[in-house]
């Protein structure tokens, strides 16, 4: 394909740069962030140019929704990445967000990572910091709108912009407290995850040697999450909770980024019988793409040839109705910034140790890079329009419609 690219999702970008309307160094710590853009040579997955003609009708159609990802820039210089978290103020990529082809995000903000008080993250206070300085930048710019309501994902195509589902990937810091999952819906929190590695009040995490299952807690949380209209994820669950947590809730519950075992042996993907049970329930599992994690033994090198495999797994196990794509990506070094946090994410625990190693996932580097080549993917080959518009966006509207509040 020689023809020049022009991507016909691009938003309405009006330049506007993360927290412009403060003075750096004055009224925040300045840090040099990673380039938004052309970090790494950029990857067109190769297609011909009438395959890109439907690739870019697709994007200028319909919904394209990434259901897992983190769109704030990395420090260049990852040994202050600690200092950097202590600020709790991240900076989103608008430009390349811009050209991303996205219209819908699942922003999971960075709260493993909160460390505004402790190193551990996941405190309440430091939550609710990261939640209301990410939102106040938000406020002050007019590409990205908060998706409260499925009218605002749906308003936000139309107007050229990008709908944010506000996204945390545990309940731990709401601790004990129940009342605390109404304060993070009114913060504009739409879906959370049930637990991430390491146990929590309500249950127990990929990371545990053992799993006793949903915590009587755990079930009186789901129960509230139901009534609030917070969708439920288990992709960090143990296996033994994710089955109590999908039976227990009263409306389909996600799996937004994992892959599968069946593939690829780790407790970070997940097996058959977990994904077949989200699916019975009517949920949805989202592919992911993070750096090691959706590997094959037909593509031992992390790439979009092993993510898609992953995919079509799933795919072929349960549905096209229930496979979407979750890439949990970021913009930096993600490869270098899990090896910053691997004690404290417990990311090796969840990896093969022989895995091979990639300076970075060519095709899925970054959100601004992942679902053109995606799309470029399932139209090589052959995926018919229909099951495409499923994948990349109608599956995902029929689980908020069905566990957000009307």
């Amino acid at each position: 394909m020689s023809k020049q690219i022009i991507n016909r999702n691009k938003k309405n970008y009006d330049g506007y740069k993360a927290f412009q309307y403060l003075e750096a160094g004055k009224d925040y710590q300045e840090f040099k962030l990673a380039k938004q853009i052309d970090r790494v040579p950029a990857f067109v997955y190769p297609v011909s140019e009438a395959e890109e003609e439907k690739v870019q009708d697709l994007l200028s159609k319909e919904q394209i929704i990434s259901m897992h990802e983190h769109t704030f820039i990395a420090p260049e210089n990852l040994s202050e990445f600690y200092e950097f978290r202590r600020t709790g103020r991240d900076f989103t990529a608008y430009e390349a967000l811009s050209n991303s082809g996205l219209d819908v995000i699942f922003e999971n903000f960075m709260d493993g990572t909160a460390m505004v008080t402790s190193l551990a993250g996941w405190k309440w206070s430091d939550v609710i910091h990261d939640l209301g300085l990410r939102y106040s930048d938000i406020a002050h710019q007019d590409m990205i709108i908060k998706a409260e309501r499925l009218s605002d994902i749906y308003r936000a195509k139309k107007e050229g912009k990008i709908a944010f589902v506000g996204a945390l990937e545990s309940c731990t810091m709401i601790e004990n407290e129940l009342d605390r999952l109404d304060i993070l819906y009114g913060f504009g929190i739409r879906t959370m995850g049930i637990v991430y590695s390491e146990a929590n009040q309500l249950g127990a995490g990929l990371r545990e040697p053992s799993d006793g299952g949903l915590t009587v807690f755990g079930k009186q949380a789901v129960e509230r999450m139901n009534k609030l209209g917070i969708t439920i994820d288990v992709s960090h669950s143990g296996d033994k909770t994710a089955l109590d947590t999908i039976e227990t809730s009263s409306k389909p519950v996600t799996i937004n980024h994992a892959g599968a075992r069946g593939l690829w042996n780790t407790n970070r993907m997940k097996p058959d019988d977990v994904i077949k049970a989200c699916a019975a329930k009517g949920g949805v599992i989202a592919i992911e793409a993070a750096p090691h994690s959706t590997v094959t033994a037909n593509h031992p090198e992390h790439n979009i040839e092993s993510f898609m495999e992953h995919f079509e797994y799933t795919a072929n196990l349960v549905g096209i109705d229930h496979v979407a794509f979750g890439p949990d990506t970021l913009f930096g070094d993600h490869v270098g910034l899990h090896d910053t946090l691997s004690g404290q994410l417990s990311i090796k625990s969840a990896q093969k140790s022989d895995v091979k190693r990639v300076e970075y996932v060519q095709g899925l580097e970054n959100p601004a890079e992942c679902f053109p080549n995606i799309l470029r993917w399932l139209v090589k080959k052959g995926y018919s329009d229909a099951d495409i518009k499923k994948v990349i966006g109608t599956n995902i509207i029929r689980v908020l419609e069905d566990t957000w509040a009307k």
